[in-house]
Formats: C-alpha cells, sequence, structure tokens
C-alpha cells in the first residue's frame, strides 16, 4: 500500500484538535499538530457555539498540519471533519451563514420537545426514525427554531456542524449520512428524510438536502482557505464519517463476529453492536435504544449514557472554587476511597443539565436517598465512576435482551479509555472482558474512511485491521463479581432525583 496521509479535524463539545494521518506498510500514524478549547457561549437567542473561534482555531490546525507535511516531504491527500452529534445552522443561497449554531444543552429545547410528543406521540416519532427520544436531538432545536424564527427557513440549507465547516472549507453544501442519522427526522431504514413525519408537525422540509455517504468527496478548499493555510488548491475535502460516534466505531478494533460490543467513552459515554440492518421494535423503543448510521453500511445500535461530563462538571465546580485538580489526581484519588458507597443515576436529567454546582446535586441525592454523603473530590469521583459502570452493565444487559446475543468482550474506544480506573470498574460491573484502545478512535476512524472514499484503503475490514496493527491495546479482566451484582441490585432501584 502507497503511503497516504490525510488531515483529520476532530471538534468534541468540550474541545478541538487537528490532526495529521499517515498510513504507510499497513500502519497508522496519528500526530496532533494543534489542540484547543471551546465552550458554548451564552447569547440573547440561547447557548451558542463560537463558530469564529472554532474556525479561526481550525485554520490555525490547518496551517500546522500543511508546515509539518511541507517540512517532511509528505503528500496529503484529504480533509475531513467529524463533530458532536445534533447541533446545526442555516446557510443562505448566496453563501452566509444565518444564525449561529445553538447548543444541544440549551433547556429551551426541552419545551419544544414536549410540544412535539403532545402533537404525535413518541411511537411515531421512534416508529419513524429508529433514534432514542431525548430533548437534545436536532428535530426538537428544529421545532423550537421555527417556532420562534420561520424565516430562518426561507432559502436557506441546513447544515450540521461537520457540514457547516466543510462548506467553509470548501464552498460546497453537503449533508453527511452519519451526523444526519443523529437528528430524528431521518428514517433509518431508508437513510433518507422522514418527510411525513415533518409534515406531521408541520414543519418545512425545503432546508434539508442531498445526504451522502461517508467517504463522499465534498469539493476542494477554497482559495481563500488554501491561501490562508499555505495548502495546496487542489486538496480535497472528504466527508469522514462525521458524527464523532460513528467515526470512534469505525475504528473498532474487532475481528468481527457478534459477541462483540462497543463502549465510546468520552463527555457522552454510548454503548451498543453494530448492526447490518436497523432494530426498531416495541421492545427497543421501550429501551430507548437508537440506530444511528455508520460506516461500510452498518448500523449503530446504542444508548447514550451521560458520561464524564459528571466529572468534568463537578471538576468544574471546584476549578470556581479556586482548586485546580488535574484528571489524573481525581481519578487517583478515587481509587483510594472506600469501593460503592454512594450511587447516583447519572442519566437522571437533574445530572445532565449544565451549571456549575454538580457536586451539590450528587450530595443533595445522597442525603435524599439516604446514602453517605461524598465530602472529598475523590469520594464524589468514585461515586460518579462507579455510578456510571453500573449503568453500562445495565445497558449491556438489555443489548443482549434486545438482540439475543450474548456479549463477550466489551470494547472501549475513545479518550475516556485512558481511565483505568473506570475501565476495571466497567469489566468487574459488566462481568465482560474489556479491550481498550485506540484512545484515538474519533481521528483513526476519520482518517481512515476518508481513505476509504479514495480507494487508499479497502473498506471497513481492512481499516480495522490497520488499526489493530498500529495501537497497543490494553485487555482487562473481571473481579470482584458479588460485590458489583450487590451494587447492580441497589442502583437498579435508585429513586428519580426529587
Amino acid at each position: 500500500m502507497d503511503k497516504s496521509a490525510h488531515i483529520a479535524i476532530d471538534l468534541g463539545a468540550e474541545s478541538g484538535r487537528v490532526m495529521l494521518g499517515v498510513i504507510d506498510g499497513g500502519r497508522l500514524t496519528l500526530r496532533e499538530v494543534h489542540r484547543f478549547l471551546h465552550l458554548p457561549v451564552p447569547t440573547p437567542a440561547g447557548l451558542c457555539w463560537d463558530v469564529t473561534g472554532l474556525w479561526r482555531s481550525i485554520l490555525d490546525g490547518l496551517r500546522a498540519a500543511g508546515q509539518v507535511a511541507g517540512a517532511e516531504g509528505i503528500q496529503l491527500l484529504s480533509v475531513g471533519v467529524d463533530t458532536w452529534g445534533v447541533d446545526f445552522t442555516f446557510v443562505s443561497k448566496t453563501g452566509t451563514m444565518v444564525g449561529l449554531p445553538m447548543c444541544y444543552r440549551e433547556p429551551a429545547f426541552a419545551a419544544a420537545y414536549a410540544r412535539c410528543i403532545d402533537r404525535i406521540g413518541t411511537s411515531a416519532i421512534y416508529d419513524g426514525t429508529g433514534i432514542q427520544l431525548m430533548s437534545i436531538n436536532s428535530l426538537y432545536q428544529y421545532e423550537h427554531r421555527f417556532n420562534v424564527d420561520p424565516k430562518l427557513f426561507e432559502g436557506t440549507s441546513l447544515l450540521f456542524m461537520p457540514d457547516l465547516f466543510h462548506w467553509l472549507l470548501s464552498g460546497k453544501v453537503s449533508i453527511e449520512m452519519t451526523i444526519a442519522s443523529t437528528s430524528q427526522m431521518v428514517d433509518a431504514r431508508s437513510c433518507w428524510w422522514n418527510l411525513g413525519l415533518l409534515r406531521s408537525l408541520e414543519l418545512p422540509s425545503k432546508p434539508l438536502g442531498m445526504i451522502v455517504e461517508p467517504g463522499s468527496a465534498v469539493g476542494a478548499i477554497r482559495y481563500e482557505v488554501a491561501k490562508l493555510t499555505g495548502l495546496p488548491e487542489t486538496l480535497p475535502v472528504v466527508a469522514p464519517p462525521s458524527h464523532d460516534t460513528a467515526a470512534a466505531v469505525a475504528a473498532v478494533p474487532t475481528v468481527g463476529g457478534d459477541s462483540w460490543a462497543y463502549l465510546s467513552s468520552g463527555t457522552w459515554s454510548l454503548l451498543g453492536a453494530e448492526l447490518d440492518r436497523p432494530c426498531i421494535t416495541p421492545e427497543s423503543a421501550a429501551a430507548n435504544f437508537t440506530n444511528e448510521l455508520g460506516a461500510g453500511g452498518k448500523v449503530r445500535f446504542l444508548k447514550n449514557i451521560s458520561g464524564l461530563w459528571l466529572v468534568q462538571q463537578c471538576r468544574r465546580q471546584w476549578e470556581d472554587a479556586g482548586k485546580s485538580l488535574t484528571y489524573e489526581t481525581l481519578v487517583n484519588d478515587a481509587a483510594g476511597v472506600v469501593p460503592l458507597r454512594t450511587l447516583i443515576p447519572v442519566n437522571d436529567p437533574t445530572f445532565a443539565a449544565p451549571g456549575p454546582d454538580m457536586c451539590d446535586r450528587i450530595a443533595r441525592y445522597a442525603r435524599q436517598t439516604e446514602q453517605p454523603v461524598p465530602q472529598s473530590p475523590g469520594e464524589f469521583v468514585r461515586a460518579c465512576l462507579e455510578s456510571l459502570a453500573l449503568e453500562y452493565r445495565k445497558t449491556l444487559h438489555t443489548l443482549s435482551t434486545l438482540l439475543g446475543r450474548k456479549y463477550e468482550t466489551l470494547h472501549i474506544i475513545g479518550g475516556g479509555g485512558k481511565n483505568m480506573l473506570l475501565n476495571q470498574m466497567t469489566a468487574d460491573a459488566c462481568g465482560v472482558t474489556v479491550v481498550v484502545g485506540p484512545y484515538e478512535a474519533t481521528a483513526s476512524g476519520n482518517v481512515l474512511v476518508q481513505a476509504i472514499g479514495l480507494g487508499r484503503v479497502r473498506d471497513l475490514h481492512e481499516a480495522r485491521q490497520i488499526v489493530r496493527d498500529s495501537f497497543e491495546l490494553k485487555t482487562v479482566e473481571p473481579n470482584d463479581a458479588p460485590a458489583w451484582a450487590a451494587a447492580a441490585k441497589k442502583y437498579g432501584v435508585l429513586p428519580a432525583v426529587r
């Protein structure tokens, strides 16, 4: 295989980075050339993303990638963007962005969610899309924005966040399939917009354009981008699986079969299995599992779990109080405290809401449920991690029941896999072998599917072989089953937050 080099722009909900990926001799190497923090910004219109700040940081990263490639004689073949899901904005036919993209954590979307449910019911929405019901989904943001300002929908095209940056890079409008599938406006069976669903909600469909598969060429970068970054004007923009979880799942180092599940671990945790076709049943609806589209014609059958958001928000509260604590310090402290004392229902809406008081919410819940109230940062973090591990156990059991499969291996991918304490807790709670890695699954999947699109890698199977040959994987075996079984019983009857 000839050397193949690609730029992956990977934007998470807390930070972004630009990665240079080189495939050579059947191995992938990744280099981070630029990293930056970003956060949503409160505005009179609601919680929005700082697009100009993000774009400036992306241009800085592209410039750095071009400099590294030039210094080392690496020929760049393409660039592609992946981001978090569901958020979007509009662009006009004259090439103007219309309105800032709003953040999925905007509280106003809960009211839009309630309006849609009241109008047509949960069954019509789930059956028509296969997507789990969550107020953060694009459908409810779409309804909210149409309710507030219907003129936004006149003569414009909707672009999800990665599509927006592909447009800024190339000037071309496109909507990539995996990111569109997170919206709850696409039918997972047909891989196309559910126009009947939108009509039943009296929402317009004109802003919704052509959906393209991952690996599709969008267009060459614009002259202005080339001039600002030093990249060649002919550099193609190739859409990867542009939802970050879809990119990460494309890089799961599995050898095949159906006895493995995946856990994409980060701000959100996403636990599920890869299917050849959607699973949309009354049982999957009751369990609120989602059918998101993936690379290689696969379906990501999964459930969203709150993830390391809980620890991030606790750390934010300590920082606001003047305590600077690294994640490594917090995990080390958590490892040294008494196990399985305090548990919280991690997916309860109270813990999903943003705000600088996560520790206070956890402490209040502990008092309400007559559990020991955490006192130290280590005790708070341990409560979060153990509760997450028990939620993983519950979700894996439900997944097994829904699909009639027994899972022997859980692949943990993404940056959250660096938390070996949580990995061990997950193996212990779930009673399965955990395989950790790669940490850079999202960037790996982004680069490899760009290469598939250009014919440099044959298919998803070969891409996963490259991942197995390129990264050190860690295996964690379960232990202490009785203690975790007892904790699971306690976790299973935790009341909702009052």
